[in-house]
């Protein structure tokens, strides 16, 4: 068995990078290791036109140290009074790459979201016309149904209603959760895949409450039962090309997570992809990592894969800080509670 893998450079399909000093602080974690990466658009105010798009693009390459190469593949923040034109004419330049849907209330900065969704009628189906993918934050947030619950009855309730209305619309399900979210996947046709991010391949709930509650793995959606992390493995190795990698990297500094109500969200970027290779690797699927990090992505976007490589090395145990500065405070690097192997070579 071979110690050394190289793939093709992979690409995040669902990140946080913030603004700011924050957006400075954790961009240089992702550009280490990545080509490109879909921009989560929940800022504060929201990313809702293609113009505001435009110019959180040029914060962002603004904030890139010199030496290093990234694209942010630009994404718009869907609500009640989003523009169907102004999403087609903001796809057709090349800047947007997805919308992005979350429910109202569902997540950090969702306020804005989508609460009645026939207002939302015309944008997807235009969305379906140009071939623009809808990347959906999939949980309900009604107050009755059970947190844990929340993924599964989005699907009921919302995500297979609105593709059945909107037939040929691409969605991309964000960091599924649940085995029943993995079997929906596998159920439907090309115009369906599903994001899986680093932490929930790693943790299930009694990481976040046995012992103490752990404010860092504290996440949204919340991870699950240990049966459905496993689902979330066996999905991400398998090679199906529908699954593929979006961590969901989730900044937020120490002091707004360790607090009486903490940001959800886990901080993964600088260790993802030696977390990754040691998953993989006890799976017995490095061959498959390429796949999940660097094809699969490109593929449902339309994309070309990345031409240049990545290599990871096996050996001693690697280590990453446990935090980086932000500026405002320390954010904590997710901790997948056991060593790991693989590093990325220089």
């Amino acid at each position: 068995m071979s110690d050394t893998l190289t793939i093709r450079r992979p690409d995040d399909w669902h990140l946080h990078l913030r603004d700011g000093a924050m957006l400075r602080a954790v961009l240089p974690e992702t550009a280490r290791h990545f080509a490109r990466a879909i921009i989560m658009p929940n800022l504060v105010p929201p990313v809702v036109t293609g113009d505001q798009a435009a110019a959180y693009r040029d914060r962002i390459l603004a904030a890139l140290p010199d030496g290093m190469a990234f694209e942010p593949l630009m994404t718009l923040y869907l609500t009640e009074e989003t523009d169907p034109d102004d999403v087609a004419a903001a796809h057709a330049s090349g800047l947007v790459k997805a919308v992005k849907l979350y429910p109202a209330g569902a997540t950090t900065n969702s306020a804005s979201g989508v609460r009645d969704f026939d207002k939302v009628r015309g944008v997807l189906d235009r969305m379906a016309a140009i071939g623009l993918p809808l990347c959906v934050h999939g949980e309900v947030t009604d107050p009755e149904i059970d947190i844990f619950d929340r993924e599964s009855v989005f699907i009921d309730r919302v995500l297979d209603p609105v593709r059945r209305a909107t037939p040929g619309l691409r969605v991309v399900m964000e960091h599924i959760t649940t085995a029943g979210a993995a079997d929906y996947v596998r159920a439907h046709d090309s115009d369906l895949g599903a994001t899986i991010t680093t932490h929930h391949l790693v943790i299930n709930r009694n990481h976040i409450l046995v012992g103490g509650i752990k404010p860092h793995y504290y996440c949204l959606p919340v991870a699950k039962r240990d049966e459905h992390r496993k689902a979330l493995v066996a999905a991400a190795v398998s090679g199906d090309a529908r699954f593929f990698l979006g961590t969901d990297s989730a900044p937020h500094t120490d002091a707004n997570k360790e607090t009486a109500c903490g940001c959800a969200g886990c901080f993964t970027a600088p260790n993802t992809m030696s977390v990754l290779a040691e998953l993989f690797d006890r799976n017995g699927a490095l061959d498959r990592l390429e796949g999940f990090a660097s094809r699969h992505g490109p593929a449902f976007y339309g994309l070309p894969v990345n031409e240049n490589t990545l290599t990871l090395r096996r050996g001693d145990p690697v280590s990453y800080p446990a935090a980086i500065d932000a500026g405002d405070g320390p954010v904590t690097v997710f901790d997948p509670g056991f060593a790991l192997h693989w590093r990325v070579e220089p």
